[in-house]
């Protein structure tokens, strides 16, 4: 696997991660930086290097007891949790499900397995919405555009819906 320079095109990270098989552990940061340097957003340590509002790793309490730890998080935006290429995803979700409280509720909670990004909407007063995004998809304008968001305006992934 060849080391890709911050500024990537999207065609090299699709090529670099469809190709993958490291377990969850050994690629999420570093598939996750790629990410950033793919939108041209700081990484965590670059936009925050006290880990305070954005950071891999995140601890804190599980809503069930017990302590955890977010893959990735993003005061005001995201929780990010990791799974393995072709897992179940619904499990991630469950996990952010347990830490949305002691994430402050992020707008976003978001789970990914390398080939996905599924982003869930936590939004007060509106209907919890899934937007999934397939690595394809970063091919597109528009999967790159809905991939900004998550870092950088979360409402663009809300479709208001009037209730009249």
């Amino acid at each position: 696997m060849s080391s890709i320079p911050p500024g990537l095109t999207p065609q090299a990270f699709v090529d670099k991660w469809r190709h993958t098989e490291l377990k969850e552990r050994a690629a999420c940061q570093e598939h996750f930086l790629d990410l950033c340097h793919l939108i041209g957003h700081p990484t965590p340590a670059d936009d925050d290097p006290t880990g305070e509002h954005f950071a891999f790793e995140y601890g804190l309490a599980k809503q069930d007891g017990g302590q955890g730890f977010a893959d990735v998080f993003k005061r005001g935006y995201f929780g990010w949790e990791y799974k393995g290429k072709h897992a179940n995803l619904d499990k991630a979700y469950g996990q952010l499900l347990q830490y949305r409280s002691d994430l402050l509720n992020p707008p976003l909670l978001v789970v990914c397995d390398m080939d996905r990004i599924i982003v869930h909407t936590n939004f007060t007063n509106t209907v919890h919405q899934v937007h999934p995004i397939a690595l394809n998809d970063l091919l597109t304008a528009d999967g790159l555009q809905k991939l900004r968001a998550i870092f950088t305006t979360p409402d663009f992934l809300v479709q208001w819906e009037l209730p009249w």
